[in-house]
């Protein structure tokens, strides 16, 4: 298997796909763009079998344990193919933590049989699996392993997880799902047939805008992770929070209508964004 290909195919995989912040940009050091594009290979593979296609919630289960199953296959050494190489090899040459992998298929499992969440705690419990583990790798592949600087990154992690449920209430609640805590939704006078009819009603406005300002706060409680880091990594990791907080801006002047349109961020976008991350 040529490892050099299937780090090539990795970096063009990452250009297929939408986010809400760079994933390989030219704030990553050229050596470590390969690396960061096949981790995000295999997040992104993971959530389309939970996510994608019309396939039956056993048959998505069994996919992703198949997939977990070439995850324990590719760290003893066996391949199922040129990404799984890839991925070991990165794993290998950066010390990676191989239970951070494991908790982004549980997350992904979790999203197949798990579509409402009680309270805040049941959703913070999910963003442990489903985004803190990538700000973890990512400060590892930048050898960074103090536990201060994974706990603001978890914040970052978090933030950025909820945003995106925030900017895709309407496509989740299509799957089936609600991230929004069912006692906030009591607190606030907000049932589900809101989210069918899309109605921006008031109720719906102060659940959404809730959420909203305590997602900033986090954001701005993780930004001190900032403080701790030099070189590319410190402006890539501010771009990130900028287009994370650019969201939740767009949400807030659409007057926290979150059902009938889906904030993005253009090209011209991140072009601003990544001026101010110098600023």
């Amino acid at each position: 298997m040529d490892l050099d290909l299937a780090y090539i195919e990795a970096i063009n995989f990452t250009k297929k796909h939408y986010e809400n912040f760079p994933v390989v940009s030219l704030l990553v050091p050229k050596h470590l763009r390969k690396h960061i594009a096949i981790i995000y290979w295999f997040a992104r593979t993971a959530d389309d079998i939970a996510d994608e296609g019309d396939l039956l919630p056993g048959d998505r289960i069994k996919k992703l344990d198949d997939f977990q199953e070439r995850l324990t296959n590719l760290l003893s050494e066996r391949f199922d193919s040129l990404f799984d190489l890839a991925l070991h090899s990165t794993i290998k040459a950066r010390n990676l933590t191989h239970e951070y992998f494991y908790s982004l298929l549980q997350a992904f499992r979790q999203d197949i049989i798990k579509s409402r969440y009680e309270n805040f705690s049941d959703l913070l419990a999910y963003c442990c699996n489903s985004a803190n583990p990538v700000g973890r790798l990512i400060l590892e592949l930048n050898e960074i392993r103090n536990e201060g600087s994974f706990e603001l990154s978890d914040k970052i992690c978090t933030a950025l997880q909820l945003t995106n449920f925030w900017q895709d209430s309407s496509t989740d609640f299509e799957r089936g799902r609600i991230y929004y805590p069912l006692n906030e939704m009591e607190k606030f006078g907000v049932v589900e047939k809101m989210f069918e009819l899309k109605e921006n009603n008031l109720n719906l406005r102060a659940l959404v805008k809730h959420n909203i300002d305590r997602t900033a706060n986090l954001f701005n409680e993780g930004e001190k992770l900032v403080d701790h880091l030099n070189g590319r990594l410190k402006y890539e990791i501010k771009w990130t929070i900028l287009g994370g907080k650019s969201i939740l801006r767009m949400i807030e002047k659409n007057n926290y209508n979150v059902l009938q349109q889906r904030p993005a961020l253009a090209k011209r976008d991140f072009f601003v964004l990544l001026l101010k991350s110098f600023l």
